[in-house]
């Protein structure tokens, strides 16, 4: 029953009202630090677009975010460290592989703030693909944004080393905030939705509605804050995550868990649907770069001048580039492709490319 004084009609509304919330102020109730720089830009692709003959492709740059060679994990960061922030925590603990972009972006957070930063490094995953794997990229710039590096096994379970080093530190006297693997958790996704609310006015100014947004998907944050700011914002926009990591039924799983947590979070409904996770792109096996990832970073750099890693956005962008020639989309569709950043891996894969 109506409250009085309330009609039906009236409550109805407000329910509608408050499902067409802006998603810029679902976004504003969550506290950031603002170390990442924002807006980044969205470009045309116009001369990888003639090679391939259409759609319209367009390159949303979150490589160009700033802060330690930048990259999509910066935005996850920006939220999950202001809560690290809030609780009082004197030391970011989190992990990777190596190479690992989400490492190297938590150490020059945890460098700008002030922090001490130690991550759990795995080894095992891959097997090192060339001889200057362990020192270079990412790595190199781990031990110069001052991290403190723990050689673990990889076991399969990406958190269980991270929560290790965290209780050890916590016996030690430490404040330890932990950043999961990825920076994939609710609140990370909830932070990667601002790149919806940043394309949305970019493409409208530029004249266009993306048909869909193609991006390297692996630990799952970044496709499920996508998913779940398209739904509010864009939902005439397909979300096409591919699969980098090789298991892509896990990937799927991970992501439907993550966006459902960040939709619950932002009030907004969430469809299983709204999930697409593209097998068949990345190659022999994680952080192995096969001839399609090699052609697509030639492709990227000598048609567009864009440096693309061969971990994440190499097959990214090489699963894109075989969907165009399968005829996924129209010629006169309008495509982005979020290049999600990692270019310093670049010199880590350097003699395994044969650029």
């Amino acid at each position: 029953m109506a409250p009085v004084g309330i009609s039906l009609e009236s409550q109805t509304d407000r329910t509608m009202q408050m499902d067409r919330k802006p998603l810029i102020d679902r976004l504003a109730i969550f506290p950031r630090l603002g170390l990442a720089n924002l807006p980044t830009p969205l470009e045309p692709m116009e001369r990888l677009t003639a090679h391939l003959g259409g759609p319209r492709l367009w390159v949303k740059r979150e490589d160009a975010m700033g802060l330690g060679f930048g990259g999509n994990k910066l935005r996850k960061l920006d939220y999950v460290l202001h809560e690290a922030l809030a609780s009082g925590a004197d030391t970011i603990v989190s992990g990777g592989v190596v190479q690992s972009n989400s490492q190297r972006q938590v150490a020059a957070v945890a460098a700008k703030l002030g922090l001490s930063c130690h991550l759990a490094v795995y080894h095992g995953r891959l097997e090192p693909p060339t001889p200057e794997y362990k020192t270079s990229g990412n790595a190199f710039l781990n031990r110069l944004f001052g991290a403190y590096l723990h050689d673990v096994p990889w076991t399969g379970d990406r958190n269980a080393a991270i929560r290790t080093l965290v209780g050890d530190l916590e016996a030690k006297g430490h404040r330890p905030y932990f950043v999961p693997y990825g920076v994939s958790n609710a609140l990370g996704a909830v932070g990667y939705a601002t790149t919806i609310s940043e394309i949305e006015p970019q493409a409208a100014r530029l004249g266009f509605v993306p048909a869909a947004i193609v991006h390297c998907t692996g630990s799952a944050g970044t496709q499920a804050g996508l998913v779940v700011g398209a739904a509010v914002a864009m939902p005439n926009t397909r979300i096409v995550g591919i699969d980098i990591d090789a298991e892509p039924a896990r990937v799927q799983a991970d992501v439907v868990a993550l966006a459902r947590n960040a939709s619950n979070l932002l009030d907004v409904p969430f469809d299983d649907a709204a999930v697409e996770v593209v097998a068949g792109h990345a190659g022999p096996a994680y952080g192995v770069p096969h001839e399609a990832t090699i052609e697509a970073i030639r492709l990227a750099g000598r048609l567009e001048a864009l440096p693309l890693d061969p971990v994440y956005s190499g097959k990214g962008l090489a699963g894109l580039i075989a969907l165009i020639r399968q005829g996924r989309w129209r010629k006169d569709e309008d495509v982005i492709f979020l290049h999600t950043g990692g270019v310093p891996a670049l010199f880590a894969y350097q003699s395994a490319l044969g650029i």
